[in-house]
C-alpha cells in the first residue's frame, strides 16, 4: 500500500456524544486506539491532518448538537489537536459529508496539493462512507482503514434491522467493490505511511 508523503488524514466526528446510549450498540472497540495511532503517525511525519466536527442542526436533540458537551471532541483527539508539525484544519459541518462543511475541505486539500485522503472516525456507514464516496467522485485517492472507525446497530424500513458489523461489511463491499475507496486495515496504512516518510528523509 502506498501512502503519499502529503496524504491527508481526515478524522471524522470523533465526538463525546457518540458515547451516549442514544445511539445503541456499537462495534469495533479498538477504533479509538487505531485512530490515535494514525493521528500520531501523521503528526510525527508532518502530513496534513483534518479534524471534522459535526454540529447537529439547531433545535436538534442529537447528542452532537452545538453547545452540548457531546459536541466536543473525545479527549484523546482534543489532546492531539495542534500538536503536529504539518498543516492542520478544523472543518465544521451539519450534514454527512465533510466536503460540505466550513471551510471548504476540497479547496484546502487542493491548495496543499493533496491527492490522497485517509478517512477515519465515526460512523463507518454514515459520515465516513459519505465523505469517502464524495472524495472518490472528486478525484481523490481514498483510503478507508475499516478498523479505525465504528458504527451502531440500525433500524430501517419495513422493520428491517442491521447490526453494526453487518453495516460495516456492506460499507466495505460498496466502497471497495464500487471503486470509491481502497478498504484496508490500520496496519496497512501504518506500513505504507512509514515507508513513504522514510523515503523522503
Amino acid at each position: 500500500m502506498e501512502i503519499a508523503e502529503n496524504a491527508a488524514l481526515v478524522v471524522v466526528d470523533v465526538q463525546k456524544g457518540f458515547e451516549e446510549e442514544y445511539w445503541g450498540k456499537r462495534n469495533n472497540p479498538d477504533a479509538e486506539r487505531n485512530i490515535a495511532v494514525l493521528i500520531d503517525l501523521w503528526q510525527e511525519t508532518g502530513r496534513p491532518v483534518v479534524f471534522v466536527r459535526h454540529d447537529s442542526a439547531e433545535g436538534s436533540r442529537s447528542p452532537l448538537r452545538a453547545g452540548h458537551v457531546g459536541n466536543d471532541f473525545k479527549d484523546f483527539v482534543e489532546e492531539r489537536r495542534g500538536k503536529g508539525s504539518g498543516p492542520e484544519l478544523l472543518v465544521v459541518k451539519s450534514v454527512n459529508s465533510a466536503f460540505y462543511g466550513e471551510p471548504s475541505l476540497d479547496a484546502w486539500l487542493r491548495g496543499h496539493g493533496v491527492g490522497q485522503i485517509v478517512v477515519v472516525g465515526i460512523q463507518t456507514n454514515m459520515c465516513n462512507e459519505t465523505t469517502a464516496r464524495m472524495g472518490g467522485n472528486l478525484g481523490y485517492g481514498v483510503v478507508f482503514p475499516l478498523d479505525a472507525m465504528h458504527t451502531f446497530d440500525l433500524e430501517g424500513p419495513y422493520g428491517w434491522t442491521a447490526g453494526a458489523d453487518e453495516l460495516t461489511r456492506a460499507t466495505a463491499v460498496s466502497l471497495h467493490g464500487g471503486g470509491f475507496a481502497e478498504v484496508v486495515g490500520t496496519e496497512d496504512v501504518v506500513r505504507g505511511a512509514s515507508a513513504g516518510a522514510a523515503g523522503v528523509r
